[in-house]
């Protein structure tokens, strides 16, 4: 179950979703110790993601310390035009999680702690399945490694993506050609 939190920082340039809360209780010689453990996503949907995990006596001061880690531990996603370059299974502990690019305009099809992770990520058209646990940090977990994988991997072999921009312009050029060619062949007729 994700909650949205952007309406109450509204001046913050990133999109910070709760995950799970979580109320951890430790029993002592002096009676029960109660906390609570937020699971956060934060985003700017440009590309940039982290996932933190902020543990403290209250939910506020929780979701910030998550906050604060989420955003220290933040990746750079590289986008090929509005998906993921290419397709990506992980196992991280119990969560395994498959991820592959999809054509423009099919949205995001994945279980909601993917789906959370990819849309703070600012990617607009991917599959997704959660193949291993039904624990939702496990999943988030799973995908944010999936990410940095995909990451790394067009680090290391150098791959030119197109941004979503070229892939516009691309598709204005093909549909101008297309138009100019059936005006041509109304011509013929007449």
């Amino acid at each position: 179950m994700a909650r949205d939190f952007s309406a109450r920082q509204a001046a913050s340039e990133f999109d910070e979703k709760v995950i799970q809360i979580s109320r951890v209780s430790k029993k002592t010689k002096g009676g029960n110790k109660i906390g609570f453990s937020v699971l956060m996503v934060v985003g700017d949907k440009k590309g940039r993601v982290g996932v933190g995990l902020g543990k403290a006596g209250d939910v506020l001061a929780a979701i910030k310390k998550g906050v604060k880690k989420a955003k220290k531990k933040m990746i750079d996603l590289p986008l090929d035009g509005t998906t993921i370059p290419f397709a990506m299974t992980v196992k991280k502990g119990a969560g395994k999680v498959m991820l592959k690019p999809a054509p423009r305009g099919t949205g995001v099809i994945a279980g909601g702690p993917v789906r959370s992770v990819v849309e703070a990520a600012g990617v607009k058209d991917i599959v997704g399945k959660i193949m291993g646990s039904n624990n939702q940090s496990s999943s988030v977990y799973a995908t944010f490694e999936a990410l940095k994988k995909i990451s790394t991997l067009v680090k290391i072999k150098d791959l030119k993506l197109r941004s979503f921009a070229q892939i516009e312009e691309e598709e204005r050029q093909k549909e101008a050609a297309l138009q100019a060619v059936a005006a041509a062949q109304s011509k013929e007729r007449q």
